[in-house]
């Protein structure tokens, strides 16, 4: 069995607040879990206490080789019981394949206008 410690969402509609939970990777997001190990609030302030963790236990079930997600990963590194490697995608803002063939485009159909606006004008 995979163990994922992970986010259930609870709360009513536009107002989230999550659970930080133990559960089997295959279970439903909000579905069945083995263990809470803590809370996130999104509506409070950044300054203020969102995050909740029962660091003993969470380290307690990573020791046994749960996993946790991405956004449980970063409260965790934040906590300091963690550590997120730094990622780095120095592609992220280039265009796709197709965006790039459509600039080579216009950009050869502008060279061929202005090189037959110049030739126009040579010739007259």
């Amino acid at each position: 069995m995979s163990l994922k410690i992970r986010l259930a969402r609870a709360g009513s509609k536009k107002r989230p607040f999550y659970h930080v939970v133990l559960a089997d990777a295959r279970a439903p997001r909000d579905g069945r879990f083995l263990e809470e190990l803590g809370s996130w609030n999104p509506m409070l302030a950044k300054d203020a206490d969102r995050v909740v963790l029962n660091e003993e236990r969470i380290k307690h079930w990573i020791a046994q080789g749960a996993q946790p997600t991405d956004r449980v990963l970063r409260f965790l590194d934040q906590a300091g019981i963690a550590k997120r490697p730094e990622r780095n995608n120095p592609k992220k803002a280039e265009p796709g394949q197709k965006a790039q063939e459509r600039l080579a485009a216009a950009r050869k159909a502008e060279e061929d206008a202005k090189a037959a606006a110049e030739a126009a004008a040579a010739s007259e």
